[in-house]
């Protein structure tokens, strides 16, 4: 049976698994630049686009419908291809398009901004992030290593939303002050883009090697067994819940905003202090603390959408109030540090299954296809709900849905927990030895940490 403690092998095998996994942080954190602003300043980005709530959703649905295709259309590409193809090229494209998203108010024209940034900075880009971040280290520290992740995005995301606030202020609370962060942030990833090119490995982990062909057939044959694996499912519906519940976190500002009438400076440093600070205080230590505590990213999970359900429908029965508007502060906190605590352990289930690191890519990116579902429509329902339902009433409306959907996913989560200490990574062992025997395909599973610690330049490296 498979143990839940965490693996004693170290979290990096060396100091350049180290180093690349900083340049997967800070890629998948300045790619989202767009997204880390709305945290902190949705009302000022609604005024610099002259757009309402429900416009946003749209903008927010298509950027989600167009990346939840292409997560499925390119799921084959994420183990077929190196990060080095998959990562660089739309880090520099996605560079390009932030570069103009601060200078249009035509919504026409912003829309198809949105369907380009979704393109190039989710698309093959983002599994391909998820993938190489799940192959950085052994499958029992999959929870650690995504919690770094996390906070470490967390602490990127900090510094871009002082950045934005600091022009913001510093202009004299002007809005070029937006647009001239959305320049700044661009102008970061493209370099990104060139480093990661020079430095993120160009092999695959495919025992097929340079046979393109059978390569193509182990990479199809992988996505059909691993596909039939109803584990896989169950934890990216775990996941849909737990990014259906965060979709919510923009709209607490609007509600400090619409019911409390909070100054926007104080709304702005609540937003930073409850994404920026949720993210580094709660994800960071998450994967540790599922393990210590909860047996696994899955049971942390399980407990961290129960508290959800109880804080969402505590603060629907809160009255639009000013004497309320801190207990609405505190449960609306609980409920970010709650989100970002899931966040770091929503995709750890898939690499603590056992699953293979050449077949893991193809199997998150439809895990992020399940998980990121939500992107797809849950902007737009809240935007119409609070502005069809104006005042406390659209909120109550919000707040018990997500109360509703955060205990469905704590019952799935239950019954995931309970599977995986059955043992379900010698099911998938099984499995993967029936494929390969099928495939005749010989040798031992290949690790990201193998082909980068014998790369070229580690070896020049120890040499010097």
């Amino acid at each position: 049976m498979r143990e839940s403690n965490p693996n004693t092998a170290p979290l990096f095998s060396s100091r350049r698994m180290l180093i690349n996994f900083v340049l997967l942080v800070l890629c998948s954190q300045f790619a989202f630049s767009v997204l880390a602003m709305k945290g902190a300043l949705l009302p000022q980005m609604l005024e610099l686009w002259q757009i309402s709530k429900t416009q946003f959703g749209v903008l927010m649905s298509i950027y989600g419908i167009v990346h939840n295709f292409f997560y499925v259309a390119l799921a084959w590409a994420q183990d077929r291809f190196s990060s080095r193809i998959l990562i660089p090229v739309n880090m520099v494209l996605g560079g390009i398009t932030t570069f103009f998203l601060g200078t249009t108010t035509d919504f026409a024209v912003l829309c198809f901004l949105f369907v380009m940034l979704s393109l190039w900075c989710e698309g093959a880009f983002w599994p391909a992030v998820l993938s190489a971040v799940r192959k950085t280290t052994s499958d029992g520290n999959q929870g650690k290593i995504f919690g770094l992740l996390e906070g470490g995005r967390g602490g990127i995301e900090l510094l871009q939303n002082l950045m934005t606030v600091g022009l913001y202020t510093a202009l004299g609370y002007s809005l070029y002050g937006l647009e001239l962060a959305f320049k700044i942030n661009a102008i970061v990833m493209i370099f990104l883009g060139v480093v990661a090119w020079f430095m993120l490995p160009s092999e695959t982990l495919l025992k097929s090697g340079d046979d393109a062909g059978k390569a193509n057939q182990e990479v199809l044959k992988g996505m059909k067994t691993t596909f039939r694996i109803p584990e896989i499912w169950m934890a990216g519906f775990v996941g849909f819940a737990v990014y259906l519940a965060y979709t919510s976190l923009p709209f607490f500002l609007t509600y400090l905003q619409d019911l409390h009438a909070l100054p926007a400076l104080a709304i702005a440093a609540f937003g930073i202090i409850s994404t920026s600070g949720g993210r580094i205080g709660m994800a960071l230590p998450a994967g540790f603390l599922a393990n210590r505590f909860f047996g696994g990213s899955t049971g942390g999970m399980r407990i961290g959408l129960l508290l959800v359900a109880a804080c969402a429908l505590i603060t629907a029965s809160l009255p639009a109030d000013d004497s309320f508007t801190w207990y609405a502060m505190i449960m609306m906190s609980m409920l970010a540090l709650l989100f970002f605590f899931m966040r770091a352990l929503y995709f750890a289930p898939f690499g603590e299954m056992g699953l293979p690191q050449r077949f893991s890519g193809s199997v998150i990116a439809i895990a992020a296809f399940m998980i990121y579902l939500p992107s797809s429509f849950a902007y737009l329902l809240w935007g119409f709900l609070l502005d069809s339902n104006p005042g406390l009433k659209g909120y109550q409306y919000m707040f018990c849905i997500l109360g509703f959907v955060a205990l469905m996913g704590m019952s799935v989560a239950h019954v995931l927990q309970k599977r995986i200490k059955k043992g379900i990574a010698e099911e998938i062992a099984k499995r993967i030895k029936e494929l390969d025997a099928d495939l005749n395909l010989l040798g031992e599973e290949k690790t990201l940490s193998q082909l980068i610690d014998s790369s070229p330049e580690a070896k020049a490296g120890r040499k010097l």
